[in-house]
């Protein structure tokens, strides 16, 4: 996604545009509303994410200025306002989303993707594949060409995640937040010994390995081209 970041704290500005490239996506940002308005009506975003407080043109002014230019990009409001008619307001001035600060990442990735499903609707999946390796998400079952994998609960929604982001490279800090529901780094070695242990069912005995670690980043799982 091409995502337009609006925030005037330079350090959750850092933060959150360091992360969404993480994730693989293209970011631009902006420090106040008035140079977030020209960007947004001057190149194409799949969303925007605009905090409320800004200098110069506050969040809701900047979405009700987008609305009547007839711009229709997804708006996720991101702000420290929790109340009620906070949220009511940045909903009645254009906004799609409201998330409050603190927040967690994987829920912004999460909402940032359900923004971009009622734009784009699709059919719901209920299997995932990646090369001969399927993933049944009703059945829970697992297999890699015609042998079936045992997988523990915390495996299956590892190798889920993995696979729901093939191809892209998976960070510590997302596999923690969404696999783990950590909200803070542990310091331990748990996802080395899961991604080994998950590395061993799924590519041990095969020719080609799908599961990959990617240096100084984090893992990728895909199919050899």
């Amino acid at each position: 996604m091409r995502i337009l970041v609006v925030e005037d704290d330079l350090e959750a500005q850092r933060y959150l545009v360091n992360g969404l490239k993480e994730a693989g996506h293209v970011v631009d940002d902006a420090e106040d509303g008035e140079i977030g308005l020209s960007l947004s009506l001057s190149r194409p975003y799949d969303v925007a994410i605009v905090d409320r407080m800004l200098p110069k043109m506050d969040g809701l002014k900047l979405v009700e200025e987008l609305r009547q230019h007839g711009n229709v990009t997804p708006v996720l409001f991101l702000s420290a306002l929790s109340e009620v008619d906070d949220r009511v307001k940045g909903l009645k001035a254009g906004g799609d989303d409201y998330l409050t600060k603190p927040y967690a990442f994987a829920e912004l990735l999460a909402r940032l993707d359900a923004l971009m499903r009622r734009r784009h609707p699709a059919a719901v999946k209920t299997r995932l594949q990646v090369g001969d390796l399927e993933l049944d998400l009703l059945t829970r079952a697992a297999k890699r060409g015609e042998v079936s994998i045992d997988l523990q609960p915390r495996e299956f929604r590892l190798l889920e995640y993995l696979m729901r982001h093939a191809g892209q490279v998976v960070t510590r800090t997302m596999l923690l937040e969404s696999v783990w529901e950590y909200h803070f780094d542990p310091q331990t070695n748990v996802i080395d010994v899961h991604i080994s242990r998950l590395r061993a069912k799924i590519d041990k005995g095969f020719e080609a390995p799908l599961l990959h670690t990617v240096r100084g980043a984090g893992y990728m799982i895909r199919a050899r081209a």
